[in-house]
């Protein structure tokens, strides 16, 4: 496959958690920051090679093949995360740019041996989970810390929002995976949160809130 058609197999995947009956062209396109047009040529396309099944008013939906390829990219992006991250010493905001362009690199057997080297991580730097060489996923009990309760400890596990932005905004409030996080108050009117990190009370917003992933 192409670097365009790899790239639209992973927007579908990550669409289709939240559209598990189809995906809708027009998510696609403002994915993809391309016209709806576009999106149905590269589907035609992904449809012969088995990638896709496509219905109208249904959406488009990945096959079992297109789904694993699907999973495979990922895989491979995740693992450089990693390694860039553990390796490398970059910080986790710099990290997705670069795993964009490592991730179309097509030797299995290269990533299978970055996977031992790396010690078979089940998560990359923003707390997402790495499928193995099967495509199977090790799923983590985790929720929102907008829905979190007060009066409860929890850790920081992931970023629902992994922007360079939103991950600087947590480095500048000192929050990574695994910091420790109490629940002081909720506010009734907007939602935003105080929260005790570190021995530091701070007030995050229900934006911030909602893009963080604990337990």
């Amino acid at each position: 496959m192409t670097h365009s058609e790899e790239n639209y197999l992973k927007v579908i995947y990550h669409l289709s958690s939240a559209s598990p009956k189809g995906v809708n062209t027009n998510a696609i396109a403002a994915m993809m920051d391309t016209k709806a047009s576009s999106v149905t040529d590269m589907i035609k396309k992904l449809a012969e090679k088995e990638m896709v099944l496509y219905q109208k008013y249904q959406g488009v939906s990945l096959t079992e093949q297109g789904l694993l390829a699907a999973k495979m990219i990922v895989r491979k992006h995740r693992l450089w995360e990693v390694f860039l991250v553990e390796k490398l010493d970059f910080s986790w905001d710099e990290v997705h740019d670069v795993a964009e362009e490592l991730e179309h690199i097509k030797s299995e057997k290269l990533i299978n041996k970055l996977d031992a080297f790396l010690n078979f991580p089940s998560e990359d730097p923003h707390g997402d989970p790495i499928p193995n060489q099967y495509g199977e996923i090790q799923k983590t009990d985790k929720q929102l810390l907008s829905e979190a309760t007060v009066g409860k400890n929890y850790i920081c596990v992931g970023v629902k929002d992994s922007s360079s932005a939103f991950l600087q905004y947590l480095n500048k409030q000192k929050i990574a995976l695994g910091t420790p996080m109490k629940i002081l108050e909720k506010e009734t009117f907007d939602q935003t949160l105080l929260v005790e990190i570190e021995g530091e009370d701070k007030v995050l917003s229900h934006k911030i809130a909602s893009n963080l992933y604990i337990n």
